[in-house]
């Protein structure tokens, strides 16, 4: 469990209520990583909804050859920066995390348990929607940074 006044601290928690915060600091704990370490993989079940404190980490998507699928390389698809939501697919069926992520320094994140999180955001719709919302904005953020990395990687 962590201080509510920790969420507050995150514009992405600025505008909830207080008995709303208190809830997601029950399931939540801030918990510190040292430089290179993974937090999650590709491909693994979501279970954790994960927030930057201090630090930097690093997402990469693999990639497998078809003439060696046990070959693979791991791409640098973008930093995560203090302050920023990752590993959403915590609350984003089918719940399996589409990025593998690792500190590049030593770092403090804020980690949300994501089953519990879903079923505050289930049993209460009003608090619910803003929030997938929320989510679903960062989804698109990442998506347009996936986008012109494309680009420019093709010109």
């Amino acid at each position: 469990m962590i201080s509510p006044e920790l969420l507050r601290r995150f514009p992405f928690f600025g505008w909830i209520d207080s008995d709303y915060l208190r809830e997601i600091a029950l399931i939540s704990e801030e918990q510190s990583y040292e430089k290179e370490v993974t937090l999650f993989e590709e491909g693994a079940s979501a279970d954790t909804l994960y927030f930057l404190i201090t630090g930097s980490v690093d997402l990469f998507f693999s990639a497998r050859e078809e003439t060696r699928p046990a070959s693979h390389n791991d791409y640098y698809s973008g930093s995560i920066n203090p302050g920023e939501a990752f590993a959403i697919s915590a609350l984003i069926e089918p719940h399996i995390y589409v990025a593998t992520a690792r500190t590049s320094v030593p770092s403090t994140i804020l980690t949300i348990d994501g089953k519990a999180l879903r079923n505050i955001l289930d049993a209460n719709p009003g608090f619910g929607y803003p929030m997938m919302e929320k989510i679903a904005r960062v989804a698109l953020q990442r998506l347009t940074t996936t986008r012109i990395q494309l680009a420019a990687a093709w010109s």
